[in-house]
């Protein structure tokens, strides 16, 4: 039995790559309700979308999405999440989950995973990942990749293709073969944490190796902070991050239509 979690969707209007793109129109429904509503199937006790721009707070509101407006100075997703577990009063053994609010096809099941191993493993961090079998997939800083140790805790993640195949990827894209074996990981953008690690995490501060990659999940291993790392226990399609994923997106759930 899974015990009670709540889960928060960070949106932010200002993308760098796709300005507005939680507001941009899937199928009748803006971008950051289709993830609220793919996630409220993991069966929270609250899915709240939290945001800066009151334009997103009020499209959440207009679809009966439970909305939080926050301030608009947060560096990441992990701090906006904090300031609405503060403003909540949610209590430090709290278990919240944080899903991007550029997830619209996030599977509900996924989620309620990751919740039952938080229950199951001694961390107060986890998160979820799914193997990688496409060349172009590792290649690209914009799939992140995570490495685990054998009791499924992180290692590392980074935009290059971790591991690294020594003489493998000096030849060209197309004649690379990546080699068996090798577990190629995709970090899937979802977090569990206990409130207690939320307030860790803001108290830690930036760390080289986040600013260096650009990923804040980096600050919590740079302090030696256990994360757990589950397979994901159904596809998760990629986030939306460039126009191109977003075509993919609305042609996948064209296509569901049918």
């Amino acid at each position: 039995m899974t015990s009670a979690f709540r889960i928060v969707v960070p949106a932010r209007y200002a993308s760098e790559r796709l300005p507005g793109k939680p507001l941009e129109d899937i199928h009748g429904l803006p971008m950051v309700v289709r993830t609220a509503q793919s996630a409220s199937a993991a069966g929270a006790l609250e899915v709240v979308v939290a945001t800066d721009d009151k334009r997103i707070y009020d499209a959440a509101c207009a679809h009966g999405v439970d909305a939080q407006m926050t301030a608009a100075d947060h560096p990441s997703g992990t701090d906006r999440l904090l300031e609405v577990v503060q403003i909540r009063e949610w209590p430090d053994d709290a278990l919240v989950i944080n899903v991007q609010g550029d997830e619209p096809l996030i599977p509900g099941a996924v989620i309620a995973q990751l919740a039952q191993g938080m229950d199951n493993h001694d961390v107060a961090v986890g998160t979820l990942c799914e193997p990688i079998d496409a060349v172009e997939d590792v290649l690209n800083p914009n799939v992140v990749k995570v490495v685990r140790d054998h009791n499924r805790r992180a290692i590392y993640f980074s935009r290059a293709p971790i591991p690294y195949a020594r003489g493998l990827f000096d030849k060209p894209a197309n004649e690379v073969r990546l080699p068996g074996g090798v577990p190629y990981r995709r970090h899937i953008g979802i977090y569990a944490y206990r409130v207690e690690a939320l307030k860790l995490f803001a108290r830690l501060g930036s760390a080289m190796l986040e600013r260096t990659e650009a990923l804040e999940q980096l600050r919590l291993l740079e302090a030696g902070i256990d994360m757990l790392v589950l397979d994901a226990c159904a596809p998760v399609p990629g986030g939306v991050d460039t126009p191109e994923d977003l075509a993919k997106v609305r042609a996948f759930l064209a296509a569901e239509t049918r």
